[in-house]
């Protein structure tokens, strides 16, 4: 079972840009495939490529 944590870095456009804990890089994921409720800050569990907001 895949799980990773994610932040919200930042909101740009129809993608939210994520950095998974302990990490540096950016991952783009379109906003369509995450919880409306996000903002810059939010906390994601991407669970076998199913984000919920934490």
């Amino acid at each position: 079972m895949f799980e990773i944590i994610y932040t919200v870095r930042r909101i740009d456009g129809d993608y939210a840009i994520l950095i998974a804990e302990g990490q540096q890089d950016e991952n783009p994921v379109a906003r369509a495939l995450l919880p409306e409720e996000i903002q810059e800050g939010s906390r994601l569990l991407c669970r076998d490529f199913v984000y919920t907001l934490l």
